[in-house]
């Protein structure tokens, strides 16, 4: 990896793309002055972090899913096309669920009520929709998001754009993973309000037979639906005879058998023979869930060394398209040592948009109350100081003369040792919150940390308290550029954006950072889907 050259601090910077007022003009959370964003900036923030129907510290699922929904459907008829490029990055590179589909159900409904003409056939209602729907459970989803919000008079450019992804996305296995009772919409339902058409002579008998699955007249499976034809010859076999079918995953594989539906289906328990037959067909994510049953069951060496050699190669990583959180969770969970390198190679390949820092860096984690009261995710035992923290040691262990700080009300040095394993100092840093007290004092803190470095990484939620000695902006000299981390994406900025201080959506991923390269070398920020090619040309 490239590094930056050395010292920086006089060089020409460049700007992110999130625009703030010149001088303060709201207030923090906690009551410090702050500074407001376009509503780009604002969007931009709020969606990478926005896990839609679920609280944060500082916000109600209800306001902050309001104010989700306002912000896009301005956008959406103001500029179409930087809206629908938002989302669509927002699903893919962005690794976010619930807020593009939500979004693109926003996009749409504002467009259709202020009667906007269709823009660029690219950024039509319709595109929109099929841009966001990337999982077979999501056109169900994005329907259930409009019957419940607007009732059952469904746009025609929803119901085509979730045709065309029904389209792309049903086969036989997404049936038997996700056309399940939990879901409230299911496969039938979908196909029955869009109607779709397939040109393959197999997906049209599939699409009836989820609508006769729906109303449960699906007595008969078509013959071209060998998949599921073989499922339910093993859904009929009795249950004293259905562990002998472990010995041949082959037959499980060609039934299009799930981890989930193998451990009702066995009506037992999943043991070592059962994880052993089922492994080869987990997908990764499935796979690090799981390391803790594995470990319980006694899965073997040879088998878990194959799950090992997936999550130490670097295409499977990024086809994944898991958060780096997400392995630190799985080394965290799981009790055997086992799992560690290849967890820590896999954190590795996640995080391959951290650079290597040039010159004296200081980072600063935040590891106030903000960060550690709710997780990440309704499902998710992790908090944002734990992602805080990954992205605040990956950064150290990358770069040349790196300070890294915890802070709250006051600060700590966290000291790594060269070549020390990442997953165990994020480990380590984690379990120093509430070291130094619970608020959030960037400024003060910027002032004690601040020693002549080249440059400043904040990793924050941003809501800091008031200080009467001095702002975030004024605590370190002018010229020495602050790069901040959002993680929270609330409203107001606690610094304003400069050609030397600079705010970033962190979300959940570690994309944001492939802009420092680009701003260190003084050129104008873009936003994520504008500068991958410019990034990858300056880190060349």
């Amino acid at each position: 990896m490239a590094k930056f050259s050395g010292r920086t601090a006089t060089a020409p910077r460049g700007r992110t793309p999130i625009t703030t007022s010149k001088t303060p003009d709201t207030v923090t959370h906690e009551g410090a002055p702050a500074y407001s964003r376009d509503p780009k900036g604002e969007l931009f923030l709020l969606a990478v972090s926005n896990m839609v129907g679920e609280d944060t510290f500082y916000e109600s699922a209800g306001d902050r899913d309001a104010r989700y929904a306002s912000l896009v459907g301005k956008l959406a008829v103001e500029d179409p096309a930087w809206t629908a490029q938002l989302l669509k990055w927002l699903r893919s590179e962005g690794n976010m669920r619930s807020a593009p589909v939500v979004g693109a159900a926003e996009y749409v409904r504002a467009r259709l009520a202020a009667k906007a003409e269709n823009p660029d056939e690219a950024w039509s209602n319709r595109r929109v929709v099929d841009s966001v729907l990337q999982r077979p459970d999501e056109p169900g989803e994005i329907l259930g998001y409009w019957l419940s919000q607007y009732g059952r008079a469904v746009p025609k450019p929803i119901k085509r754009g979730v045709g065309d992804a029904a389209v792309r996305l049903y086969n036989e296995r997404s049936v038997l993973k996700y056309d399940t009772a939990s879901h409230g919409v299911r496969f039938g339902d979908v196909l029955e309000l869009t109607h779709p058409v397939s040109d393959r002579t197999w997906q049209g008998d599939l699409f009836k037979h989820c609508i006769d699955r729906r109303h449960g007249r699906d007595t008969e499976i078509p013959e071209s639906l060998t998949m599921l034809r073989a499922n339910r010859e093993l859904q009929e076999l009795p249950v004293d005879q259905r562990r002998e079918v472990l010995g041949d995953p082959e037959r499980l594989r060609a039934a299009g058998m799930t981890w989930e539906s193998l451990a009702g289906w066995l009506q037992g328990p999943m043991d070592k023979q059962a994880w052993e037959a089922i492994i080869p067909q987990l997908g990764l994510m499935a796979a690090i869930r799981n390391l803790r049953n594995f470990d319980q069951a006694g899965v073997s060496d040879e088998v878990a060394d194959g799950i090992c050699e997936r999550l130490k190669n670097a295409d499977e990583i990024a086809r994944s398209r898991q958060f780096p959180f997400r392995f630190y969770s799985a080394y965290a969970n799981a009790p055997s040592l086992r799992w560690g390198p290849a967890l820590e190679k896999a954190l590795s390949h996640s995080t391959k948009n951290i650079p290597a820092l040039g010159g004296r860096t200081l980072i600063l984690v935040d590891t106030s109350g903000s960060m550690t009261g709710i997780g990440i995710s309704a499902k998710s035992s992790v908090s944002p100081l734990t992602a805080a923290a990954l992205f605040g040691v990956s950064l150290a262990a990358k770069g040349e003369q790196v300070d890294l700080v915890g802070f709250a009300d006051g600060i700590f040095a966290h000291n790594l040792k060269k070549g020390a394993s990442v997953l165990k100092e994020v480990e380590r840093f984690v379990k120093r919150s509430g070291e130094v007290g619970h608020g959030t004092r960037i400024a003060h803190s910027l002032r004690a940390a601040y020693k002549g470095h080249d440059r400043v990484v904040l990793i924050s939620d941003q809501q800091t308290f008031r200080d009467y000695e001095g702002s975030v902006t004024d605590a370190v000299p002018q010229n020495i550029p602050i790069y901040g981390f959002n993680l929270g994406g609330y409203r107001g900025a606690a610094m304003p954006s400069t050609p030397t201080r600079h705010e970033f959506g962190g979300g959940l991923t570690d994309s944001a950072f492939r802009m420092l390269p680009l701003l260190e070398a003084g050129k104008a920020g873009k936003w994520p889907w504008e500068d991958q090619k410019a990034a990858d040309q300056a880190a060349s």
